[in-house]
């Protein structure tokens, strides 16, 4: 969550020279590459049935091509700070759809935990800090809420597919799916772009994006819902609304304020919370 925060950031710096549709095309391309390997199915893995292929192309559509389509263009019209401050939202969507579609239960302590996780953050939106220049619009903010949707969507939806398949495979299959579904757009975006006047730095961070959006960030995630509730794995996306903030504050000349330390206190008070071993009984001897 950490690396999404970072690359949800500084991604203000690659929509400001690629189309989105280009920039999301591109992306799911590169990464599609560096995962070629991961597509292949697992010993262990049992053939994909009609739920789990429809289960990963949801997961995709929600998870990859829409989120990437709302935080891309949502981030032309707000600033890495305000997207933080919408984004805070994601750990109660997560509580809510867990509790929906998993039927997860909700103890008093994880119910906390999310209020200090949103909360926290959401004391930015009160803040003078929160929507700094006044540059975040209302079509930047409701596309970022659309965000905050899909990617709770997409924490829901992993945990169901992580009972089946390996997280290489998740990331892999998804990835292809997301490009198969900005290809059209991806071509036209193109069709009329000067790849030349991209510099070679910009490249570079393109390719840095792909790999951490698609590859690195879904890999870990997977991996960690095999074994984390899908409630308490929501807690920790509140590090991608803090780091974004912390990437707009020390690289893109965002002011720090001291509303910005209690949220983020808060925060991780709440990531505290939600994880901190719960006692154990002690056993008769």
């Amino acid at each position: 969550m950490m690396i999404v925060g970072a690359y949800v950031g500084f991604s203000k710096l690659l929509v400001a020279v690629f189309p989105v549709f280009l920039l999301a095309w591109l992306r799911f391309g590169i990464a599609a590459v560096a995962m070629g390997t991961w597509l292949k199915r697992g010993t262990d893995e049992e053939p994909l049935d009609t739920r789990t292929r429809y289960l990963v192309f949801l997961e995709s559509f929600l998870g990859n091509f829409l989120f990437s389509i709302c935080m891309l263009f949502g981030m032309r019209h707000a600033t890495a700070i305000s997207a933080g401050v919408i984004m805070a939202g994601i750990p109660a969507a997560v509580a809510l759809l867990s509790w929906l579609f998993l039927k997860e239960r909700l103890s008093m302590r994880m119910i906390i935990a999310i209020v200090l996780g949103v909360a926290g953050v959401s004391v930015l939106a009160v803040s003078r800090g929160g929507y700094d220049d006044g540059s975040s619009s209302l079509l930047g903010t409701l596309l970022l809420v659309g965000a905050v949707l899909c990617e709770a969507s997409y924490v829901v939806i992993g945990k169901r597919l992580t009972g089946k398949l390996s997280p290489k495979r998740i990331s892999a299959l998804i990835n292809v799916w997301g490009l198969a579904l900005v290809t059209p757009l991806g071509i036209y975006a193109a069709w009329s772009f000067d790849f030349v006047s991209v510099n070679l730095v910009l490249w570079g961070g393109l390719v840095l994006y792909a790999l951490a959006a698609s590859m690195w960030t879904v890999w870990l995630w997977m991996t960690g819902l095999k074994t984390v509730p899908a409630t308490k794995a929501g807690i920790f996306t509140v590090f991608l609304p803090i780091t974004s903030a912390l990437v707009g504050i020390l690289f893109l000349g965002e002011s720090f304020t001291v509303a910005h330390a209690l949220a983020f206190a808060c925060a991780l008070a709440g990531v505290g919370l939600a994880t901190w071993p719960a006692a154990q009984t002690a056993s008769a001897a």
